[in-house]
This record gives structure tokens, sequence and C-alpha cells, in this order.
């Protein structure tokens, strides 16, 4: 007998409820996106646009405070003349050495004629802030012809001599050490000798000077009254603290208060009516109380006859300093 197919049992259909059961657990099973709070977001961009500025500002803080020394100080390298070009017998020097035995500082040394006047006094001459010794040829000239010694250097960063950033601080360091390389290589009574400083170089000489009690004296061509304010009244400066990034002064009005020799002083007459006399006197010139004398010259591209008048009539009012000849 055939067999008989067994009748399927019925599915029950799925209701509605549990299909949806089925399609939705898994949906329900995943959390919901977070949201991001429109305050939050606020917060942020504000933060981040805080931090940016903070960063570009400190970036000119930074970028000011190692170029600005170039508002102040235009150094070259090349020297496009020596004394030899002017007719003046010289020696190249070299001293300050370093530990590795590398000289720091190049100059020239430019003896006095034997039978000269003032050849007992040696003048320290320190340039201004533009070029380098081969800038000073003529001026150089023109203290040879006075009949005194002469030392000329470049300062560091000037010149041959090793190079650096210009600064005040390595100004004074390097006249310091031309000082000493009179006085302890060639042998020269600190008593004879004088510093000789045009424009900065003026205002370096002076503070030198007050250092230095036992020189014999400092002339002061042409000081300048606020040079810092090549760099202090630059645009940029008015943006970040420029007065905390650098420390070059140069305040010639305040660094001759303690000075305690003799001190000329050549300066320019202004460009007016009044006559030089009447013209308010070069910064620093008033706090001095030592022996001083100041004459106005006419401006002139070289040094002139009253130039080497001036000087001379000073160089004879001199003292005599112990251990000088």
């Amino acid at each position: 007998m055939p067999r008989k197919k067994p009748t399927p049992r019925p599915v029950p259909p799925l209701s509605s409820s549990a299909f949806e059961q089925g399609w939705s657990s898994p949906r329900a099973a995943r959390s919901a996106p977070p949201t991001v709070s429109g305050r939050w977001l606020l917060i942020a961009s504000s933060i981040a646009l805080v931090a940016a500025a903070a960063c570009a500002w400190l970036t000119l803080c930074l970028l000011f405070w190692q170029g600005s020394w170039q508002l102040l100080y235009h150094p070259t390298s090349a020297v496009a003349r020596t004394p030899a070009s002017a007719g003046l017998p010289f020696d190249p020097v070299a001293f300050a050495t370093t530990e590795a035995g590398v000289p720091r500082l190049r100059g020239w040394w430019i003896p006095a004629a034997p039978d000269a006047h003032y050849s007992r006094f040696t003048v320290l001459y320190l340039h201004s802030r533009t070029g380098n010794l081969g800038d000073t040829v003529d001026a150089l000239a023109a203290l040879h012809n006075l009949g005194v010694n002469v030392l000329a250097f470049d300062y560091r960063g000037y010149g041959q001599s090793q190079f650096a950033h210009p600064s005040e601080a390595r100004w004074i360091e390097d006249a310091d050490w031309a000082l000493k390389y009179l006085t302890a290589t060639r042998h020269v009574p600190a008593g004879a000798i004088i510093l000789d400083g045009r424009d900065l170089g003026a205002n370096l000489a002076i503070e030198v000077a007050a250092a230095h009690p036992d020189l014999a004296g400092v002339v002061l061509e042409s000081p300048l009254e606020s040079p810092v304010n090549a760099i202090f009244n630059d645009p940029r400066a008015r943006l970040i603290p420029a007065h905390l990034l650098v420390r070059d002064r140069f305040n010639a009005d305040q660094a001759g208060n303690p000075l305690l020799i003799p001190s000329l002083w050549l300066v320019a007459e202004p460009e007016s009516s009044k006559p030089a006399f009447q013209s308010p006197h070069p910064a620093g010139y008033d706090r001095i109380t030592a022996q001083k004398m100041l004459v106005w010259l006419k401006p002139s591209p070289a040094p002139s006859q009253p130039f080497a008048d001036a000087y001379t009539r000073w160089l004879d009012d001199l003292p005599t300093r112990p251990g000088t000849p």
C-alpha cells in the first residue's frame, strides 16, 4: 500500500508587530549619534584663534629680537681702503684671541712720526655704526697728521673681525679688549691713551671712558642723542614689548655722569639761524663735572682745519698723568 504523505502543518503568520520587532531590534541596539553643542564649538574656535594669535605674536617677538640690531647697526665686510691709500705707514694687527687661538678683532696700528709733537699720546679710534675701517681712512689720516699714534679696529661683525651680531654689550667688550691690547701688548700707559669715537662710536667712547678713569681723555665726535630710537620708533616695535627685548641703550645723557677724565666734544653746527653758542648743548654735556671743552664745527665730509686746531688746543691742556712720558 502506498504511504500517505504527511500533511504539513500550517505555519501561523507572523504578526506585524513581531516582524517590526525583528527589524527594529538591531537599530534599537545602536546608540544614537552624539550631538555637538554649538556653545562648545564657539569656545573651541575661540581658543584656537587665541592660540594662533599668541603663536603669531610670539613669532613676531622672536623675529624682532633676532633682527632688530639691523635697524641700528649697518656693518659691511669688504674693506675697500687701507691707510696705504692715504700714504700712511701702518701694521695690520689682530688681538682678543679665542681659546682656539683665533683673533676676534682686527685693525690697524698707525704709528706717529718719531719726532711728532704728540707722539706720547695714543688714540684708540672707535668708528661709527656704518661701514667698517675702510671708511675711516680720511679720519685716521687727520689724527695721524696731529702727530699721535692711532689704533683703529673693527668691532665684531664689521670688516674682517669675527662675525657676530653687533650690540652695545659686545661693543663695550671689544673696546675693553682694544685697551688691554694697548696696555698689555704694546705697553702703552693707560694715562697716555685717548678714546676718540665718532657717531655711535662716541656714545661708546663716553661709556668706556667713564669706566676707565685712568685714561688721558676722551674725544666725542658728533655723539647721537637717542640712537636706539631707530629701533623703538619702528612700526613693528609698537606691536611688541620692544623695550624688554632690546637691551641696547647708548644713553649719553646718563653715561657721562661718572666721567672723571677730560673730554672734548666736537659737534656739527645746527642748521638754524641761531648762533651755535645759543644752541642746546649735546645730551650729557651739562651733566659732566670734569674738565670739558665744546667746539662747534661746520659740517664737512672730511676733518677740517678747525678740527685740528681744536684737537691740538685740547691736547695742550691735558694734565700729565703719572707714569706717562
